[in-house]
């Protein structure tokens, strides 16, 4: 999160660093020669890379510090996260498991009590992992009795996990240890002895563990299953799937509620499509520890083996199975199979005509909590899950939810809501009742922050094409629309993920004390609308992401909202890609751009770590159709000098420079590596400073890289922090 504020005193013309331009380096794509003069910043851990990345830190230091708002920023927004958070809690073997911070610790503990009355105690406290709270808490997951728990733990913000297990009667930690995890779930078999998990092959290099202190490139390949029983060493985890002749498959175990199936859910790509296997584990003759020694995979069977369109079981009862599915059905439906028959299937709750079903979760013996987006507004429904049937709607308001808990067992279920003016709640709801009324459990109050001074409303806006398009706008109440507001305007646009509303302690700092408004633009590319949504802003469709964002922009200054010197324009990862673009295409529109681990040479993303999983959105260089889709958007092929543009209806020149610019980026991000970022910095600051004689470019091009931590996930408060204030630009 970042924030704009303009400074007393225009900044002294900036000293950037020189960076070696390697002018040997140029690709071949299909006829077109590209040069890659930063190609040795790929190579992150070389002195070269160490010595620029130190050079550019004492840049971005010299702006931040001409800005008297940090120190008031930083007090405001302690203040506001200082409050009690609870996350929803679930249910195992008649006790309560949930996630709570009482204010300011770095991370939130994992509490454990028996029976809604019990006492609460903590069970697992990730502040307590590391000296500097870099090693955050990514996954748990308690066995059905309620006797162990597992949990993954991430060093400096790695996707890379690594799994430890604990029993929870007497927090007694268990040797078990399992190394190279990444992409799994914790997968636990109904009599407690062991779950199953997904793993790379350790690297050649490995020196026993996986490595906390560098960061890994390399592209991630040949993914596994594996079952671990408790109290065994890694070594001896029985191999249950791998298929060497598919290298880029991605596999996510899961065992079924009533214990006898393992599904295996099989992806390539992030794109919503998977193919579905299972395997009866109550037909296995010598059970699961039977395996070990033999060399023989799990016998599953292939329900689904094409990527045709996404399944996700939600429910079964023995052999016929109830699964969420895209297929023939862009905004989502519900069908039935009998695993024994695979043509048998049939829709127990078709595709709505304008709502996605975005989940549903089996309750209560036969009942489904639905939960639809609706014009990115949640609609929750409790229906039959055996027919579909509506059985009762229940209302909640305008926001965000953000987790249901519950399962087929239990007769109560939870809800986690939050919205843009609501900090959090977890209602509580008895299905057993004939009427079930969603009852306030825990609620989230920060002391300090009345909602009745804002107002958030949804307005929808053209893009270029036409194309009708909605917008949260949050701000104070009754503001004067005179353009005389810093407005923050953030997107994503990308893998049919939806952006709903979400309370944002920073951005209450932002309206709160400079007067800003604050705005998300649910443009294409996302799954506010479904998948024709998300495909209408992917592969050759990608540019319309851009025109929506520019388009939303551009609606703001307006209707009155504030002006293009006083719009800051913010996103992170393909969000981060997002704003890159377009301020390459329109640099005019906006006065600061906040760039988070942003995907920017389009070129060569697929060849680190797990980015060839996102061809399915962007394409791929190494075809010619799709080179030609990228070449044209690609931020770190595209930045141009917009002075030297033609501007205006007659075609006079008029000077133009691009926005305050900051990107932001972490030493140990192996998702977006940092090589994107800091080849987009080094070409912005030659293309637009050091080698123009006398630039019109002041407006500062700079860049902050985060130590010890990775794309964004497990920062711990404090971090929080400090990565928002001191992030303040001069339009």
């Amino acid at each position: 999160m970042g924030s704009l504020a303009a400074a007393d005193e225009p900044l002294p013309p900036l000293r950037y660093p020189p960076a070696r331009r390697d002018g040997d380096i140029v690709d071949d794509y299909h006829g077109v020669l590209v040069p890659d003069p930063y190609r040795w910043m790929e190579d992150l851990e070389s002195e070269e890379t160490k010595e620029f990345v130190a050079a550019q830190a004492g840049v971005a230091d010299t702006v931040l510090a001409t800005c008297d708002h940090r120190g008031r920023l930083r007090g405001q927004l302690t203040a506001l996260l200082d409050h009690p958070r609870h996350r929803a809690p679930f249910k195992r073997g008649g006790s309560y498991f949930y996630f709570h911070n009482p204010g300011l610790l770095p991370h939130s503990v994992l509490y454990v009590q028996h029976g809604l009355g019990g006492e609460p105690a903590v069970l697992l406290d990730p502040s307590a992992l590391s000296d500097d709270a870099t090693v955050s808490l990514s996954m748990v997951g308690v066995s059905d009795d309620a006797a162990h728990l597992a949990y993954g733990t991430s060093a400096s913000g790695s996707d890379w996990v690594t799994f430890r297990v604990m029993r929870v009667r007497d927090r007694r930690r268990l040797p078990d240890t399992l190394s190279w995890v990444k992409f799994s779930r914790i997968a636990w078999t109904r009599d407690g002895r062991g779950f199953f998990y997904s793993r790379f092959p350790a690297p050649k290099d490995d020196d026993g563990g996986a490595s906390e202190c560098g960061i890994r490139t390399d592209v991630n390949l040949n993914h596994e299953v594996y079952y671990h029983l408790l109290g065994t060493e890694q070594s001896d985890d029985v191999l249950c799937w791998s298929d060497p002749e598919h290298p880029k498959y991605i596999y996510t175990p899961e065992v079924t509620e009533d214990g006898k199936y393992l599904l295996l859910s099989v992806s390539e790509t992030s794109e919503p499509v998977n193919k579905l296997y299972y395997c009866d584990l109550s037909s296995l003759p010598h059970g699961l520890p039977g395996l070990n020694g033999t060399h023989e995979l799990l016998p599953f069977v292939k329900l689904v083996d094409e990527f045709e369109a996404y399944y996700g079981v939600i429910a079964n009862d023995d052999i016929q199975f109830t699964i969420l599915t895209n297929k023939y059905a862009p905004r989502y439906k519900l069908s039935r199979v009998d695993v024994t028959d695979p043509e048998s299937w049939t829709d127990v709750l078709p595709e709505d005509d304008r709502a996605v079903l975005e989940s549903a979760c089996a309750v209560h013996g036969d009942k489904l909590l639905v939960n639809y987006l609706s014009d990115v507004r949640y609609v929750l429904q409790l229906r039959s899950l055996v027919t579909g049937e509506l059985l009762h709607d229940i209302p909640i308001d305008i926001g965000s939810v953000n987790g249901i808990s519950g399962r087929r067992a239990d007769s109560e279920v939870f809800v986690e809501f939050a919205s843009f003016l609501t900090p959090g709640i977890v209602y509580r709801c008895d299905l057993s009742s004939g009427d079930p009324v969603m009852r306030v459990y825990r609620e989230i109050s920060v002391p300090g922050f009345d909602r009745t001074e804002f107002e958030a409303k949804q307005v929808f806006y053209p893009s270029k094409d036409g194309t009708r398009i909605p917008m949260f706008v949050v701000s104070r109440k009754n503001m004067c629309l005179d353009g005389s507001h810093p407005a923050l305007l953030f997107g994503y646009g990308g893998f049919g993920m939806s952006v709903t509303p979400q309370f944002s302690a920073a951005r209450v700092v932002l309206m709160r004390n400079l007067g800003f408004v604050t705005c998300v633009a649910n443009i294409r590319g996302g799954g506010e609308y479904g998948e024709g949504w998300h495909k209408a802003g992917s592969l050759a469709n990608k540019q319309n992401c851009f025109d929506d964002f520019v388009a939303a922009g551009e609606f703001l200054v307006a209707a009155g909202y504030t002006t293009p010197s006083r719009l800051c324009v913010e996103g992170g990862s393909n969000g981060g890609l997002l704003v890159a673009a377009c301020i390459n295409q329109r640099p005019d529109l906006f006065g600061c751009a906040l760039a988070h681990v942003g995907v920017m040479d389009m070129l060569r993303f697929h060849k680190f770590t797990i980015g060839r999983a996102w061809t399915c959105d962007f394409g791929c260089s190494e075809n010619q159709e799709e080179f030609q889709w990228l070449i044209k958007y690609s931020p770190l092929h595209n930045v141009r000098r917009p002075w030297e543009e033609k501007c205006g209806a007659a075609g006079d020149r008029r000077p133009r420079q691009y926005p305050s610019t900051m990107l932001l980026t972490a030493d140990h991000d192996d998702r977006v590596v940092p090589s994107h970022t800091l080849k987009f910095l080094a070409t912005m600051q030659h293309v637009l400073c050091t080698g123009v004689e006398r630039s019109p470019q002041t407006n500062p091009i700079v860049a902050r890289i985060d130590r010890k931590s990775g794309h964004g996930c497990g920062r711990s408060t404090q971090k929080i922090v400090f990565f928002f204030t001191p992030t303040v630009l001069s339009p």
